[in-house]
């Protein structure tokens, strides 16, 4: 028998409950939940795009329109609105804002699958922007109950899940959508996040929560005094934003590329699938180890490594004859973002005060909003005026423009 109240004296002798500490259970809980929400959150997007085409009759122009807006509109929402949801967390605690997000996405990804034309998908889309949060919540509510020696590993394993997710979810999705259709897919998807709701409401107990009441902090500008770098630190920051923002950029035609590519003809959803899921098994399967070889040899060397890499990736991509050349292509690119964001953040971490680790991963998080907002458009709007090859090549510039800041912001500050 399991217990649901949150105290600690609930429990039955020979029970999981008894046997197993509260933070134990809420790890093991939390992670299959941001597993199935990984899954969830990238299922659609191999086929997103090819739902936008099938509510309507679209130009080539309006269909890149639609696909960057309605990509990009719950990264602009999201990051509109967590400001709001993070002051409520901390007066009410991570749980509510747990089962706040799981039910309030399932719903939103259920009606998605009803939608009837674009701009009530749109609205959707929005809508899942403002109850976004599940993943991030759920790693601070583990980070806070996790005994402090023990909460790298906690961490580790939930980010290994949600990526682990993330990664199979295109693949998934793609599946889906092949043997059903893709409405089916978004109601699958909404039955996945309403189980995390259910596993949250029934299984994770927030038991240590102290409400944080208004406590002062310094602006921007001031805390960026208190680094031994402070350009060092905008630096790996607009890093960040414009990787997140190349690398999204590709998402709203990756599907109507491999379209493109196989003539129309041919399991389209299933292999943009594959090819959605390639980058991220790539990044997975090589972050450990660039991570350790970067603190041998230099983090900053790993981070310039990944930004020639992906200079000429993505000028590569733009002259792919078929999917097996996207898809190796696609493959590569994630080994260069395995040189990127895990050390961007490790960089972060080396170069912070302790005290200001948590407020510049915060601004880290921001960027990566502001990149999957701004990638997306960039993305739709170069398709639409110069075709799909154009944005991988446009995509290449991008990359480049940040190689020459971060010579000039970062390197030039290495001690």
């Amino acid at each position: 028998m399991i217990c649901y109240k949150y105290g600690r004296n609930c429990q039955k002798e020979g029970s999981y409950v008894n046997k197993t500490p509260i933070w134990k259970r809420n790890l093991h809980v939390s992670a299959v939940s941001v597993f199935l929400a990984g899954i969830a959150f990238s299922e659609v997007t191999p086929f997103l795009s090819l739902y936008i085409d099938s509510l309507g009759k679209f130009s080539h122009q309006q269909l890149s329109f639609w696909s960057g807006a309605i990509f990009s509109v719950v990264f602009i929402v999201a990051a509109l609105i967590s400001p709001m949801w993070g002051r409520l967390a901390d007066k009410k605690g991570r749980k509510p804002m747990i089962l706040r997000a799981s039910l309030g996405m399932s719903i939103v990804f259920a009606l998605m699958g009803l939608a009837q034309n674009v701009w009530q998908l749109l609205f959707l889309r929005g809508m899942q922007g403002v109850f976004a949060g599940f993943i991030s919540n759920s790693n601070a509510l583990i980070a806070a109950e996790t005994p402090k020696h023990k909460s790298g590993r906690a961490l580790g394993i939930m980010s290994s899940c949600a990526t682990g997710g993330q990664l199979l979810g295109p693949f998934v999705g793609g599946a889906l959508a092949q043997a059903f259709s893709y409405r089916m897919t978004f109601f699958i998807t909404g039955f996945l996040l309403f189980t995390c709701f259910v596993l949250s409401i029934f299984f994770i107990h927030e038991t240590d929560f102290v409400p944080v009441t208004g406590e002062k902090r310094g602006s921007f500008a001031d805390t960026i005094k208190q680094f031994r770098s402070g350009q060092m630190i905008i630096g790996l920051l607009l890093t960040t934003l414009i990787i997140q923002a190349a690398n999204m950029s590709i998402n709203p035609i990756v599907s109507l590329y491999v379209r493109s590519l196989m003539g129309g003809h041919g399991k389209v959803v299933f292999i943009s699938g594959i090819i959605a899921a390639l980058p991220g098994i790539a990044t997975v399967s090589a972050a450990s180890y660039f991570g350790g070889l970067g603190d041998r040899i230099g983090t900053h060397k790993i981070i310039l490594g990944g930004l020639l890499g992906s200079i000429i990736l993505f000028f590569l991509t733009a002259f792919v004859q078929n999917t097996l050349e996207l898809g190796i292509c696609r493959f590569l690119i994630g080994f260069t973002d395995a040189c990127l964001f895990p050390q961007v953040q490790s960089m972060l971490s080396k170069n912070s005060p302790h005290a200001l680790t948590s407020r510049v991963f915060s601004w880290n998080q921001s960027a990566m909003y502001i990149g999957n907002i701004v990638g997306p458009m960039i993305g739709s709007t170069v398709s639409a005026h110069m075709g799909y090859s154009a944005v991988f090549l446009v995509t290449s510039g991008i990359v480049l423009l940040n190689l020459l800041l971060y010579r000039t912001n970062i390197l030039k500050n290495i001690a």
